[in-house]
């Protein structure tokens, strides 16, 4: 599969090293007759990155841009290489390749070239076949071709075909900035100087296999500025579009309203234009974003010419092709003026058309009409400068008359697009999505023509068959009719899409955010293995189409005890980076888990299952029987250590933590104790000081605020109970009182009516076992959900009373736990109304400060901060809070993203200690190493403390320990607590 809606299982796969590889494979492929498609991101989303031959997978190793020269503005690349890795390598010269689709962190030139891409500065740079000045491949004989201008490297008959048809060339093509459909034979013309290499753009893979690159360079503005131009709806924007081209903009997007989030910060409106101005200096650049805002008929507009902030808008125009896929439809439409229920699938299938870009406000009143016509529902957005419109539409490409409704509305769409002078295509090519609709567009004559010149180019018919000619037919080889058509049994609710698993599995589009390589910044953790491996099975991409395939059950046949599945699944790190990365959401970690449970249902669980897996019990047992020294001494004698981690599972390399004599339980109970007797010494007293004092003031000094609980979580409680203890620092500091969940149930017993609970019911009084509350992460992660489920349940009763009071916060100190109680909790006991009100109560401990102590002014540290966000608290609960903490105490810097790798159980599982490693190399041990000596190291989670200090040797810190020793050492030391 590719990111389109087709799917075909290929004989094999072959990542070709050089060109002398591909032409050996073609020379096999031609022996049997076998077809070759050739494949870089698989981002297409017309279905032409798919074959059932073999696929040449060129991202792997035929990767690298191979030279710049800034002099005549030229780089030489293999097709595998992503568009992002050519603009830094053209950046430092202050270059740049003009066209940028959406998808650039992951698209290789190699797919830009094969669909003629464009992207969204295509107004000011054109199309990728308007930057291509040579291009080498291997023609389907095997032979090597260099192609250019003057017919260079044109196969034998190509030119006489082109000068007996001058006339149908001459006339036949219409006339648009953005018309991709067909082949482009008119720029074969004598006119326009017989570029072969030109025409080989857009021929999807069916002329030759692409080799070598030769691109033109343009110069990229010193300084940018972004106008957003707000109007009433998407065809106001769009009649607006064309006349902003004469003030030379470098971009005129179009969104609307339905894909952007009511806290973008837009101006009002119901859809937008991204207008981007260039220039020598900012204040250039500022200015000609001015002078469109002032001419522009708009309801309001912004302009912004902060770097960051135009990323983030970019983002969401970026995002776009995958949240539009899954959109919550609320009131009316964008399109069809009609309600929708929550959580609509759309589809590509009719994904980029172009029309003049005159004509594109009244195509779209057109479109919407159509759309309406057929009961469908979609929300545009994309290149309205060029006329080039995306659309995801909710077809159902399921059912029989979802799939017959299809063809109807792709055949009157290509109807409408060329009554309006347009193209079908206008950036992704035709594929099988609109390749059977093309004598719609240019009539008979054009189409055998189209023919004619695949078969001089390839005549045996090895080149991506069944696309641009000859094509397969749009309904069939749908990716969806292999998959159940009843609900599969599973454990956890997904509450997204309606308890369905296979409706999960297809969130997944294919757009392959996940693939992008290196890291994707601060602002990003999907998908670390990848990253790690290269390999596509290890992006999330992959694992959900291997799971798709589970589902179908014709390639992978053993269902939920797959070893496919299994194997791929065993490298995901459960980050949950892609709950939130992901545009269309998928959540592999939940998947994950779900997997595991089916996989080892009735079956022996690896070793590490057994001793990660269910850590809160060997540690609570530690706990009982007061042996946490005696462990300590044993493992840290080398064959007691090197033998416990055979049998547990884990890595030789990895070192075993110390448990703490002291549990943070024990310190709390006697630090209860102590203030307990006291208090009750000061109350026998009697003395003055006791007077007028709010009751409970001398167990809790300084409380004047609310109460909050505090949750002891496994990794607090056992391993580094310093932490809790800071925790209780600051927020009794802040004028909070805190409370530790109760270790025993309370029975209540029947009083009165027999219906009403009251305190007392037989065996009240007897002993009972004392508990913990946990919140189940470790069973979950290695998929033991009937374990987690239990130990969820037993945390309900335990906290039952205290749910009950409304709002009391429960703070949480550990990210993980607190995403595991956020989403897993209600996810995995969605008819327990208890769950959902505990998910509702967590908070973090920045949280807790900012919402329940917002007059609170923290301890002034002044100093540089280092380290990494966790990756649950940027997917799951949000770092606002904590970066305001940052700020608000004087810690300076940005925290690095990603994933430290170390993923609680991951990094520990005998396997993964190279990938674990691998991952905290890429962004959290650099952002260490280039740390000041003075920098604080701050790592809320217990995995990224534990990996920094294995990895590293320096100490990372939890926020609350910062802030607690900050205060413990006064004014004095003000911004010399020493370095962490």
């Amino acid at each position: 599969m590719d990111a389109s809606n087709y799917r075909r299982v290929p004989l094999g796969v072959v990542a070709p090293r050089d060109a002398d590889d591909v032409a050996a494979a073609l020379a096999v492929c031609r022996a049997h007759a076998v077809p070759v498609v050739a494949r870089g991101g698989g981002t297409s989303i017309a279905g032409q990155a798919t074959g059932t031959g073999v696929v040449l997978d060129f991202t792997r190793h035929m990767n690298r841009i191979l030279a710049v020269d800034p002099e005549a503005r030229t780089a030489v690349v293999q097709p595998g290489a992503v568009l992002d890795r050519l603009q830094e390598a053209a950046a430092p010269h202050g270059l740049r390749f003009g066209p940028d689709p959406s998808t650039h962190g992951r698209c290789t030139l190699g797919g830009m070239i094969g669909n003629n891409s464009c992207g969204s500065h295509s107004v000011a740079w054109g199309t990728t076949a308007d930057n291509v000045r040579e291009l080498t491949v291997v023609g389907a004989a095997g032979d090597a071709r260099r192609l250019g201008r003057a017919w260079q490297g044109a196969p034998d008959g190509l030119r006489a075909l082109v000068e007996g048809e001058l006339a149908l060339l001459r006339t036949g093509f219409p006339e648009l900035p953005r018309r991709i459909s067909g082949y482009a034979l008119d720029a074969l013309l004598p006119e326009r100087g017989a570029d072969t290499a030109r025409a080989f753009c857009g021929s999807e893979g069916t002329w030759g296999l692409l080799t070598e690159a030769v691109v033109r360079l343009v110069e990229a503005p010193r300084a940018r500025a972004l106008a957003v131009l707000a109007y009433p709806d998407e065809s106001a924007a769009a009649d607006a579009a064309s006349g902003l081209l004469g003030y030379g903009p470098l971009t005129v997007e179009g969104m609307a309203a339905d894909l952007v989030p009511a806290d973008a910060g837009l101006p009002r409106g119901g859809a937008w234009l991204f207008v981007e101005t260039g220039g020598g200096s900012p204040a250039e650049a500022r200015a000609r974003a001015d002078t469109i805002v002032r001419a522009a008929d708009v309801l309001d507009a912004l302009v912004v010419t902060d770097p960051a902030g135009q990323r983030a808008l970019w983002r969401l125009r970026e995002d776009a092709s995958g949240t539009a896929t899954r959109m919550p439809y609320a009131g009316d439409d964008a399109l069809s003026g009609r309600g929708r229920g929550l959580g609509a699938e759309a589809w590509p299938g009719w994904e980029d058309c172009a029309v003049p870009p005159a004509r594109l406000g009244a195509y779209l009143r057109d479109f919407r009409a159509l759309l309406t016509a057929h009961d469908l529902h979609g929300i545009p957005y994309g290149h309205f400068g060029d006329g080039c419109v995306h659309v995801r539409i909710d077809f159902d490409l399921i059912s029989a008359a979802g799939v017959a409704r299809f063809r109807r509305f792709s055949e009157e769409a290509a109807r409408l697009v060329v009554s309006h002078g347009g193209s079908l295509s206008g950036e992704h090519g035709d594929g099988q999505a609109r390749a059977e609709l093309l004598p719609a567009m240019y009539g008979a004559d054009m189409v055998r023509l189209f023919e004619r010149a695949k078969d001089l180019w390839d005549p045996d018919a090895l080149l991506n068959p069944g696309m641009l000619v000859r094509p397969h037919r749009l309904d069939e080889n749908l990716r969806f009719a292999v998959l159940p058509r009843r609900p599969v049994d599973v454990e956890f609710g997904y509450p997204a899409d309606g308890g369905d698993f296979s409706a999960a599995v297809r969130r997944c589009v294919g757009v392959a955010k996940c693939r992008t390589a290196p890291a994707p910044g601060p602002d990003g953790v999907m998908c670390p293995s990848f990253r790690a491996t290269g390999e596509e099975a290890h992006s999330t991409r992959g694992r959900a189409r291997l799971l798709h395939e589970m589902l179908a059950g014709e390639i992978v046949t053993d269902g939920w005890r797959s070893t496919e599945v299994r194997d791929a699944l065993d490298l995901c790190l459960s980050c949950k980076g892609c709950r939130s990365d992901c545009p269309v959401g998928v959540d592999m970690a939940t998947y994950k888990a779900e997997f595991l449970h089916h996989h080892y249902a009735g079956r022996r669980r690896p070793a590490a299952h057994y001793a990660l897996g269910r850590l809160p019990f060997w540690l609570a047992a530690v706990t009982r029987t007061r042996s946490a020294r005696l462990v300590n001494a044993l493992v840290s004698l080398p064959p007691v250590a090197a033998a416990a981690k055979r049998l547990a599972g884990v890595a030789p390399g990895r070192d075993i933590p110390r448990l703490a004599p002291e549990t943070f339980s024990q310190w709390w109970s006697a630090r209860f104790r102590d203030r307990a007797r006291a208090y009750v010494r000061e109350r026998r007293r009697g003395g003055a000081s006791a007077a007028g004092r709010r009751p409970g003031t001398a167990l809790f000094p300084g409380f004047e605020g609310r109460t909050v609980l505090l949750w002891p979580d496994t990794f607090t409680e056992h391993l580094e109970p310093s932490v809790g203890r800071a925790a209780v620092r600051v927020l009794e500091a802040a004028g909070l009182a805190v409370l530790l969940p109760p270790r025993t149930v309370w029975r209540h017993g029947p009083v009165g009516d027999g219906v009403t609970r009251g305190p007392l019911r037989p065996g009240t009084l007897l002993p009972r076992r004392r508990q913990r509350v946990c919140c189940g992460l470790t069973y979950v992660s290695t998929g033991q959900l009937d374990r987690a489920r239990a130990v969820l349940r037993r945390t309900l009763d335990l906290l039952e009373p205290y749910l009950a009071m409304d709002g009391l916060p429960v703070v949480v100190l550990e990210p993980s736990c607190a995403a595991a109680l956020r989403t897993d909790l209600p996810e995995l006991l969605p008819g327990d109304p208890r769950a959902a009100r505990l998910a509702t109560a967590v908070v973090t401990f920045a949280e807790a400060l900012e919402r329940h102590a917002p007059d609170w002014t923290p301890p002034r540290l002044d100093r540089p901060a280092a380290g990494q966000t966790h990756c649950h608290q940027h997917a799951v609960l949000g770092d606002g809070p904590e970066r305001r903490l940052r700020e608000a105490a004087g810690l300076t810097g940005a925290l690095a993203g990603g994933c430290c790798g170390l993923a609680g159980n991951f990094g520990f599982e005998k396997g993964h200690e190279e990938v674990s490693r691998a991952c905290a190399e890429e962004q959290l041990l650099p952002a260490v190493r280039a740390a000041d000596e003075n920098a604080v190291i701050l790592a809320d989670g217990f995995s990224c403390r534990t990996q920094l200090a294995q990895l590293s040797g320096r100490r990372g810190r939890h926020l609350a320990e910062v802030l607690a020793q900050a205060l413990d050492d006064g004014p004095r030391n003000e911004g010399s607590a020493g370095t962490a």
